[in-house]
């Protein structure tokens, strides 16, 4: 684990402040081997200390590892001279490790490049995918509790909504203008900053640490503001530049995990982000009836203050590009040969300021709006994100006015959601493990994307079962109970929904990963920070039991005109993807 903390925001200020001597990698060590591959010059100005420390592996094998990026002779086939060539305006493929190289003339004959940085081998350690299981598994419970401390942000502040609008003398719809704007927010902000952390120099571990740490500050003065023009923009700006962790946490995972294994790590991470919603209402309902509406975002800046003190310490960078350009800086020091590079430094160099910028500001918009897969699977998500939202506003009415809770007891009703995520999880693992995973080609680097699919056809249909069943049971006469259990479906529905989508975007086009799934975030945000304004409104103005019925009714038909999607892509998606330039 200490390799673990070198790599963390603490860790990295002691190496750069210490020059090496603290938090050491190996090429700051005395007695280093100098690779072959990448010092030819310093092993001739250094031989006694490169034979004394030099193992006998096979220099035949260290070209094949370093020609493919440490992943043996096959590799060698799976790249045509025209993609060694291509510019970097096409990303490597993340469903191998390979890094394309290109050969100097003098080693032509050798076929690979020895100012190339890369792996040293296959098994190298500072690879995010050669981490032991415990180390991947820490690591991914970091991003879920920094995912949760800024996804709770959006539903605990609903819960003071009514206290707010006493206090500034504004009307319910205005009050709710402060959740709009924050899920807004966090669904604008991906598609700027989650391209960002793709940038080699950047890497993922900065943007989290300081997009947290800036988050963290604006909850101060939300908190003291005293007129609602003052805290609009606040929590807009708070979404927005806390929005990093609800895309770029799926990039660091998928660098741990190679597509096999990723449906794991991301359920685990799916949980937590359904965790937000769920237990914003329960924690900001008991705080509003102990004290008032500002104590909610006490809350949000206990919980993400105290996540930002944890993960200075814990969360590691897993950018493979980033871990690379690092290692090349360290051996252009140690070896003084500056034509040392990674094939991230390689490509960006190439690039002019116009394909930076489409590459990492541009290109989401591209294939949110140009790829027919990427805006239907993106609006179907998007229309069940908002109705979510939608129906959230009914439980005040189910369960305050009904069945006479507190705001406190209210959030507590939400919990049948996280039940029914958390046993969804564990029913879904077993699915992947007896199933999915026995889909997967070539050593568990590919599967046919339709193949993800299944869960989506499950979600959607109950997702349609939760909305009608809690309409019709949310009357007075009925158990509290008895809706709550119709809630968990909810929680079944959009786990498996969001399992089969996603990940079916991110094995559909795997270069632009991060891109598409900021393109879906944005989607799902628009819809989600617009349907609360008029939620409140729509329910009781429906009629039936408590004038929640109707409008579930309504919604659940909505919920149900939108089961047919993921199943016309599960026939015709593949037909598709093959008029895309830039789907797999």
């Amino acid at each position: 684990m200490s390799d673990l903390f070198r790599e963390t925001f603490v860790g990295s200020i002691l190496n750069i402040i210490s020059k090496g001597r603290i938090c050491s990698y190996p090429e700051q060590r005395p007695g280093f081997r100098a690779p072959e591959h990448c010092c030819p010059d310093w092993q001739a100005t250094h031989p006694d200390t490169y034979r004394a420390s030099a193992s006998s592996s096979s220099s035949d094998q260290t070209a094949v590892d370093i020609k493919t990026g440490g992943k043996g002779r096959n590799a060698e086939k799976e790249q045509t001279p025209d993609q060694r060539d291509s510019r970097v305006e096409e990303a490597p493929d993340p469903r191998t490790d390979i890094q394309p190289t290109r050969s100097t003339p003098a080693d032509a004959e050798k076929g690979w490049d020895p100012n190339l940085v890369t792996w040293y081998s296959p098994d190298d350690p500072e690879n995010a995918r050669n981490w032991s299981s415990a180390k991947k598994a820490f690591v991914t419970s970091q991003l879920c509790l920094l995912t949760f401390s800024v996804y709770i942000g959006s539903s605990i502040y609903s819960a003071g909504s009514e206290d707010l609008a006493t206090e500034f003398g504004i009307s319910q719809i205005a009050a709710t203008l402060g959740l709009t704007t924050f899920v807004l927010g966090y669904g604008v902000g991906p598609m700027f900053l989650s391209p960002l952390s793709e940038i080699p120099a950047l890497g993922r571990m900065w943007i989290y640490i300081i997009t947290l740490a800036i988050f963290v500050v604006l909850q101060v003065p939300t908190v003291l503001c005293n007129n609602l023009g003052a805290l609009l923009p606040l929590r807009f700006i708070a979404g927005f530049i806390g929005s990093p962790c609800l895309a770029t946490a799926g990039g660091s995972i998928a660098d741990m995990y190679i597509p096999q294994k990723r449906a794991y790590a991301m359920g685990i991470w799916s949980v937590a982000s359904v965790c937000g919603p769920v237990f914003g209402p329960l924690l900001g309902g008991f705080a509003v009836d102990a004290k008032n509406w500002r104590w909610t975002i006490w809350i949000i800046l206990w919980l993400s203050g105290g996540t930002l003190a944890i993960l200075i310490f814990t969360l590691p960078e897993t950018s493979a590009t980033n871990i690379l350009l690092k290692r090349a800086s360290r051996l252009r020091k140690l070896t003084g040969n500056d034509k040392l590079q990674t094939q991230g430094e390689i490509d960006h160099s190439r690039m002019t300021v116009r394909e930076i910028a489409m590459g990492t500001l541009v290109r989401p918009f591209v294939l949110t709006f140009r790829e027919p897969v990427v805006f239907l699977l993106n609006l179907y998500t998007a229309l069940l994100y908002g109705l979510l939202y939608l129906w959230f506003e009914s439980f005040p009415i189910t369960f305050t006015e009904n069945h006479g809770f507190n705001k406190g007891e209210e959030g507590l009703a939400f919990l049948g959601i996280f039940i029914g995520s958390l046993l969804t999880y564990f029913l879904f693992s077993l699915y992947s493990y007896f199933y999915l995973e026995k889909e997967f080609e070539q050593d568990g680097m590919y599967i046919v994307p339709e193949k993800r699919l299944p869960a989506a056809f499950v979600g959607g249909i109950s997702l349609t079962i939760c909305l009608f069943w809690f309409g019709w049971t949310s009357g007075p006469s009925i158990p509290w109970i008895v809706p709550i259990i119709g809630s968990a479906f909810f929680g079944i529905g959009s786990f498996l929904l969001y399992q089969g989508v996603l990940n079916y975007l991110e094995d559909a086009y795997p270069r632009y990963a991060a891109s598409v799934i900021a393109g879906n975030g944005f989607f799902r945000s628009c819809l989600g920070a617009g349907f609360p304004l008029f939620a409140n409104a729509m329910f009781k103005n429906l009629g039936g039991p408590g004038g929640v019925a109707w409008g579930s009714t309504l919604v659940g038909l909505l919920a149900a005109m939108m089961i047919p999607i993921p199943w016309v892509f599960w026939k015709y998606g593949a037909r598709i993807r093959k008029l895309s330039k830039y789907a797999d």
